[in-house]
Order: C-alpha cells, then sequence, then structure tokens
C-alpha cells in the first residue's frame, strides 16, 4: 500500500484508511461481535494500512483501541471526533476537554493523532470556530493530540458550504471531504484550498449505497436525469462504461480509484464488515488510475452536480 504525505502534518498514511463508520461501523451495524470487529482492525494492519479513522459517536473507539494493541503506537494513526453537539445542546470548550480525555481512554493511547470537530453544519460553524477550537488547541499543546480537523456533514451539505467557510481560516490541518464520481463539486470548492494551504484531506463517500446497489443508482440517475443535472447516460445502465474490459473489475473497484487518484485527496477511507470486502477494496486502492478518457468521461457527465452525495 502507497504512502502519501497528510498535508504539511508530516504523517505519512497509507492512502488507504480504515473507516471505523459508516453504514458498517466495522460489522456492528450488521450483527457481527466485537471479536470479529477487532478482526478487520487487526487485519487492515497486516495488509499495511496504517491510518485508522474513528468517533465518539460510532462506538468504535475501544475496537480500535484494542486491535492496536501490541502495534507500534507510532506506526499508526489514529484519527478520531466529536461533534458540536453534546446533550441536546452545543458543547463548550471544558466539555470538549473531558470528551478527548474519554476518547484516550477508549482508544488506549496517550494521544491522538487527529481530533476532528465532527459533521459541522454551516450554522455552527463560528461557534465552532470561537467556542472550541481554542480548547483544541490547548489539547495540542498538552500533547493530547497533534492535529485539528474538521470533518463536514455531506448529507445535509453536498455543496459544502462548511469547507467553504473553514478553508478560509488558518486554524485546520486537516479536513474530511465527501467526494465520489456522483458528486465532484469538492475539486472546486475545497480541494484547490487545501492545496494551497497545504491542509491533509481525507475523502469519505468514495463508496455509498448508489455506487454498490444497482436500483439505488438507477434512482439517483433518474433524479439528475429529471432535474437536468446530468446527460448523455442510459438510465438503465448508466455507469456501464466502467465495468468494460481494461477499465476497471466493478463499479465500486471504479469509484474508489477515482477518488484515489483525484489531485489534493491524500486518503480514501473505506469502511467494512467484512475481511474479503476489506481487501479487495485494499487491492482496488492499490491500483492505477482509471484510462484518461474515462475520468475525463465522468466528469463531464457529473460537472454539474452538487446536491446528492450517492447514500
Amino acid at each position: 500500500m502507497d504512502s502519501v504525505a497528510l498535508g504539511k502534518t508530516g504523517l505519512t498514511p497509507s492512502v488507504m484508511g480504515l473507516g471505523c463508520g459508516g453504514h458498517s461501523r466495522l460489522g456492528l451495524s450488521h450483527g457481527k461481535s466485537e471479536a470479529e470487529a477487532i478482526e478487520i482492525v487487526v487485519e487492515a494492519v497486516e495488509l499495511g494500512i496504517n491510518f485508522f479513522d474513528t468517533a465518539e459517536t460510532y462506538g468504535t473507539e475501544e475496537i480500535v483501541g484494542i486491535g492496536l494493541q501490541g502495534v507500534k503506537r507510532d506506526s499508526v494513526i489514529i484519527s478520531t471526533k466529536a461533534g458540536v453537539h453534546w446533550n441536546d445542546r452545543r458543547c463548550t470548550g471544558p466539555e470538549l476537554h473531558d470528551r478527548v480525555e474519554a476518547s484516550l481512554k477508549r482508544l488506549k493511547t496517550d494521544y491522538i493523532d487527529v481530533f476532528h470537530l465532527h459533521g459541522v453544519m454551516f450554522e455552527d460553524y463560528a461557534y465552532a470556530r470561537e467556542e472550541l477550537v481554542p480548547a483544541l488547541l490547548q489539547l495540542k499543546e498538552a500533547g493530547k493530540t497533534r492535529f485539528l480537523g474538521i470533518t463536514e456533514a455531506f448529507a445535509p451539505d453536498p455543496g459544502h458550504r462548511t469547507l467553504s467557510q473553514a478553508v478560509q481560516d488558518d486554524c485546520w490541518e486537516v479536513m474530511m471531504v465527501g467526494f465520489n464520481i456522483l458528486n465532484q463539486s469538492a475539486r472546486q470548492r475545497v480541494l484547490p484550498f487545501t492545496k494551497e494551504k497545504g491542509i491533509g484531506t481525507l475523502c469519505m463517500f468514495a463508496v455509498r449505497r448508489a455506487l454498490s446497489n444497482d436500483d439505488a443508482l438507477r434512482e439517483v440517475i433518474d433524479l439528475l436525469l429529471d432535474q437536468q443535472l446530468i446527460s448523455d447516460v442510459d438510465p438503465d445502465n448508466p455507469l456501464e462504461f466502467l465495468i468494460a474490459k481494461d477499465v476497471a473489475y466493478s463499479l465500486q473497484d471504479a469509484a474508489y480509484r477515482f477518488c484515489r487518484w483525484e489531485p489534493g485527496m491524500d486518503i480514501v477511507l473505506s469502511g467494512s464488515g467484512n475481511l474479503q470486502h476489506l481487501r479487495a477494496n485494499f487491492e482496488s486502492l492499490r491500483r492505477p488510475p482509471l484510462p484518461a478518457e474515462i475520468t475525463e468521461r465522468l466528469t463531464a457527465i457529473f460537472s454539474g452536480v452538487d446536491t446528492i452525495t450517492g447514500n
């Protein structure tokens, strides 16, 4: 697995990061045991993945902590998150301190490499910057965290309102960005600014429901056609050209490779609760870029889309 520079952080993560949330939550959402979820983390390490992204709300911090026991701490990069809201209201700076301490205990570590404010909505951004960023800077100074991150709430904010604001500030060192074949709007609205400032980027939503389920894909394509946001596609087989000979093994393979080779995108997060699925995603993210003409065709089709996530 290739490594990449994560912005200006000095970290060198694997280009594939293990996402420990999403629909699967390492399989816990689908009835898998904690032991089976831990096995996913252990297998990821053995494959050469060294970036692990979890969150307070995922319920997988303890699993990540157990799965990484016995692994040299400085050989892995741990990313976790906490939301602006807490107990049905906005969290205060002192409360965020306590939440970070709780994450440290669950993760069984003395420090967190990247701590994000999680799923920040546009209307909460100014509060987060004024109240919570100072708390994160104190935690960084104390050695509890190393780098400050922010993640967008891509489902309600597919046009990147929050990150379009956040990239104007100088406090953020890492950003988690929604980006995939169906919604490439971060290419214009976020990535030019992260590249300019040396902000590390994590790609989420590379593969979601519409890129892993044929019926869901057709529903999305029909919607985009009705809204006249796309054209020049077959509604019944909209992305069949991606699985032609010498292009990709599957739609998921194409989707991961499309994101992996997007200029300005550092890490692609991939979640799984199944060892075979994990290995397949790993192999996709080791493969070369899609043919240039295919990438250009995808860009031409979906260049006007910023209203969906593919979920």
